[in-house]
């Protein structure tokens, strides 16, 4: 660096120099036939002995100041170079009052304002470090390339390759599910959730994963073993006594039936007995038929055998099929607007699915005189609906009215027979294609239930 100033300024002195003794050298040159000849000659002589003095003056003073400034320079670039290399605490402290001063003061002061922000940015992350260790939850993140950025305690208690940052995701979560939501995360730019059961050995994870905004995704994996053990204890449970129910309750049912058959000579009050003794059996008998649906249906295993066919079809046979249960009361089961449009479905799931669906407007809304049963093309699903013209149903109740043994009119639903759970079927059976379900009302208005189906997928062309 010092050559390359000092060469700057050498040769800037040479120039100068150069032009002012070939303009003096030319002013000579025209007194050259003057009687003052001799005296111009020795003036051109003591010219050029100045010069050269001037010159090795100036070379001397050009690799003084060259060197300085090198040096200060150097005192720069070493000052770059530990800020670069995150040392924040650098100063130039440079007393001079020139314009490399002027830039080393500058300096300073942004180092100073990095040190300071670094300082809370670091303190920042320790805070947020403790606290995702304090989690009860797992959680880890991952860049855009899937690549393992940092973890909590928790995480790296149930799956310790979660210690190694930098490496892929599959080296810590053996999961799929688990990894099927943090890759769509990454892919699609939204939200996903699952449910893990292999991350740790016996245990069942909730897997909620969102992307971040640089581009890669955090997931936090929530421990429900407790509530998955709880919730197949409930089923079991509701399976085995519902089995157990089932046995007595057809002997009681058939004695009833038979005393009452036969024609012995009972009393009226005693037949009468009799009667509500059978009407309550029946009730329970249905009521452990929709208790084994109902935990057939909220098990994992439960699958729906569905193939395509015609929405127009499904609504076509639940209507035939359901015709007998209107026969005896004064409602007319009517046929809306259907459409041809091909969906998944298992029929005989979606048979039980209206079944309870039309019940239940029957019951609730025989007021209105009519139900009407149809199905809308909707965007990628089609919209099936069983509408009622009955009083309808107040708002605070539309939230629970899918949860099982929940009931608007307890005193009404007592009376019609119901159990409290087709529709908590309904809805599990819907969700199960892959569908949603949905309830509209209004006080005064009737009530319309709502689900979607998806659509078929279209055959491949010849």
């Amino acid at each position: 660096m010092t050559g390359r100033v000092f060469t700057k300024l050498f040769l800037s002195f040479v120039v100068v120099l150069a032009i002012s003794t070939a303009t003096l050298d030319f002013v000579l040159r025209q007194f050259m036939e003057h009687p003052l000849r001799g005296e111009v000659h020795s003036l051109r002589r003591d010219l050029l002995l100045a010069s050269l003095v001037a010159m090795a003056v100036a070379i001397v003073l050009s690799a003084i100041l060259a060197h300085r400034a090198e040096a200060r320079l150097k005192r720069i670039v070493a000052f770059a170079n530990r800020i670069a290399a995150g040392d924040f605490s650098a100063r130039m402290e440079e007393g001079s009052l020139d314009e490399i001063a002027e830039v080393a003061h500058a300096l300073d002061t942004t180092a100073a304002r990095l040190e300071a922000s670094f300082d809370a940015l670091e303190s920042k992350q320790r805070e947020l470090a403790a606290l995702l260790d304090s989690m009860q939850e797992a959680v880890i993140a991952v860049d855009a390339t899937g690549r393992i950025g940092w973890s909590n305690a928790v995480m790296r208690r149930i799956a310790p390759g979660a210690e190694l940052q930098g490496q892929t995701l599959a080296h810590a979560l053996r999961d799929p599910e688990a990894l099927r939501c943090i890759e769509a995360a990454l892919a699609r730019g939204k939200p996903s959730s699952g449910k893990a059961l292999s991350v740790a050995p016996g245990r069942a994870f909730d897997v909620n994963a969102a992307p971040t905004p640089g581009g890669g995704a955090v997931a936090v994996l929530h421990d429900i073993t407790e509530v998955a053990r709880t919730e197949q204890m409930r089923r079991d449970f509701i399976a085995n006594v519902s089995h157990e129910l089932r046995t007595p309750l057809t002997s009681i049912s058939g004695y009833v039936e038979t005393l009452l058959e036969n024609g012995f000579d009972l009393p009226q009050n005693a037949r009468e007995f009799l009667t509500i003794i059978l009407k309550n059996a029946a009730r329970m008998t249905r009521l452990t038929e929709d208790l084994l649906a109902l935990a057939s249906v909220e098990s994992g295993d439960y699958k729906v055998n569905a193939r395509p066919v015609a929405a127009s079809a499904l609504v076509r046979d639940a209507m035939h099929a359901l015709a007998g249960m209107v026969k005896d009361l004064d409602v007319k089961l009517e046929a809306a607007d259907t459409t041809d449009t091909v969906v998944l479905a298992d029929e005989d799931a979606l048979t039980q699915v209206f079944g309870n669906l039309i019940e239940n407007a029957v019951k609730y809304g025989r007021s209105g005189e009519r139900v009407l049963v149809g199905a809308r093309d909707r965007k990628n699903t089609v919209e099936f609906f069983v509408q009622d013209f009955g009083p309808g149903i107040a708002s605070e109740h539309l939230p629970r009215i899918f949860e099982r043994f929940y009931r608007v009119d307890k005193a009404r639903s007592r009376e019609s027979g119901g159990t409290g759970l087709g529709l908590s079927i309904a809805k599990h059976i819907v969700l199960a294609h892959g569908g949603t379900i949905r309830v509209e009302s209004e006080l005064g208005e009737g009530a319309t239930f709502l689900f979607t189906l998806p659509l078929a997928p279209k055959p491949p062309s010849a």
